[in-house]
C-alpha cells in the first residue's frame, strides 16, 4: 500500500508507504552500496541508485478506497532516488576531496534537472547522516525526492518571503544574510561565493543555513566557480561539525530551491539555500522535539546561538589544520 493522504487541518499531504517497514538494517558483513555487491558498479566515483523502498514512484498503485468527508487520497506519484557519495563505505563528505564532491554536485544538478518536470511539483535534494536521525544504511549517501506537491515548510517560506517583498520591496533572504554578516557573531563560514551561519532564529543548537552570495533559485543556476566553492564549503563545514565533539556528527541536510514551476515569480523574493538540522545538543545528548514542539510547532532552542557559532568556527579551523 502506497498513497498520499490529505490533511485538511494543515492543507498538506502525508506520504503513506507501508512497504518501507520492510527496509532492512545494514548487515554487519554486507553492503549493497559497496562495489562487489552486485547491486552497484564495481567501479564508480558517485552513483545514482534507484530506491528499493520508494515512498513515491512513477507507477504508483491505486490508493485504497478509504477516503470520505474532508479526507482525500491520491496516487503517490513521484520519484525517490538515492545518491551514493563514494565507493568507500566510511568516506563521508569531510573525507572526500573537493574534486570528488564536485562530481557529487554534478550528479545532484543533473538529476535535479531530469526530475524538475511538469509531472512533479517540487524536487528536494537531502542527506540524513547518522543513526540519530534514522539512518539504516551507513554507506555515505543522500537522496533526491520529486514530489507531486510542494512540501508545507517550503510553502511557508515562499509565502513569508513573498509577503516580505510585497511589504518592503526587498528579498527576505538577502535581508537575513546581510543582517547575519553585519552582526558577524553567528557567521561560521564564508568564502568568495557562499556564507554559512547559525541563524538568529534556529531551533537546533548547531542548525546552519548556507546561502550563495548571488541570488540563484536552484542548484543548476550556480556557475562552475560557485560549484567549486560549494564543494569546499561542504567538506569544511561538515568537517568542522565532526570536530565539535570529536565524533561523526549526525545531521539532516536539505536543499531548498524555488519550485521549478514558480521560478519566474519567485525571482522577486526567493533564494536557493541549504539548511542543516543537527540534533546533538551535547556529545551524547539529543535535542528531541517533545510535546510543545511537536504538538504546537513551538520551536525551542536549549542553547545560545552566538556561543554555539563561536564553538563551530573554532571547530572548522581545527578541521582545516588537521586536513592540511
Amino acid at each position: 500500500m502506497a498513497e498520499l493522504r490529505y490533511n485538511p487541518l494543515l492543507d498538506d499531504w502525508t506520504m503513506v508507504a507501508a512497504s518501507r517497514q520492510k527496509r532492512p538494517d545494514m548487515p554487519t558483513d554486507y553492503c549493497p552500496f559497496c562495489p562487489g555487491s552486485g547491486k552497484v558498479p564495481d567501479d564508480y566515483d558517485v552513483y545514482l541508485y534507484h530506491n528499493d523502498f520508494p515512498v513515491l514512484r512513477a507507477d504508483p498503485p491505486e490508493p485504497d478506497d478509504v477516503a470520505g468527508g474532508p479526507y482525500k487520497v491520491r496516487e503517490s506519484k513521484g520519484k525517490c532516488e538515492v545518491v551514493l557519495y563514494s565507493p568507500d563505505h566510511h568516506a563521508t563528505l569531510p573525507d572526500l576531496t573537493p574534486e570528488h564532491i564536485l562530481k557529487l554536485i554534478d550528479l545532484w544538478r543533473n538529476t535535479y534537472q531530469a526530475l524538475a518536470t511538469d509531472e512533479h511539483e517540487y524536487v528536494m535534494i537531502f542527506e540524513n547522516r547518522g543513526r540519530e536521525v534514522g539512518v539504516t544504511m551507513p554507506h555515505p549517501h543522500g537522496q533526491i525526492y520529486a514530489y507531486p506537491f510542494i512540501p508545507l515548510k517550503v510553502r511557508a517560506e515562499i509565502e513569508n518571503a513573498k509577503k516580505h517583498f510585497e511589504e518592503t520591496g526587498r528579498n527576505l533572504f538577502l535581508d537575513i544574510m546581510e543582517e547575519e554578516k553585519r552582526f558577524t557573531q553567528r557567521v561560521v563560514y564564508e568564502n568568495d561565493h557562499f556564507v554559512a551561519f547559525i541563524p538568529f532564529f534556529t531551533d537546533y543548537p548547531f542548525g546552519t543555513f548556507v546561502l550563495p552570495k548571488r541570488q540563484v533559485l536552484d542548484l543548476p543556476e550556480l556557475t562552475r566557480e560557485e560549484e567549486q566553492s560549494l564543494a569546499v564549503l561542504l567538506k569544511e563545514l561538515v568537517g568542522g561539525m565532526d570536530e565539535i565533539y570529536s565524533r561523526l556528527f549526525p545531521y539532516m541536510m536539505v536543499m531548498h530551491p524555488a519550485p521549478h514551476k514558480l521560478k519566474e515569480e519567485a525571482k522577486n523574493y526567493y533564494w536557493f539555500h541549504i539548511e542543516f538540522y543537527p540534533p546533538l545538543r551535547g556529545e551524547k545528548s539529543i535535542k528531541y522535539n517533545a510535546s510543545s514542539e511537536t504538538g504546537g510547532w513551538a520551536a525551542a532552542n536549549p542553547t545560545k546561538v552566538e556561543d554555539n557559532a563561536a564553538i563551530f568556527r573554532e571547530a572548522i579551523e581545527r578541521y582545516r589544520r588537521r586536513d592540511k
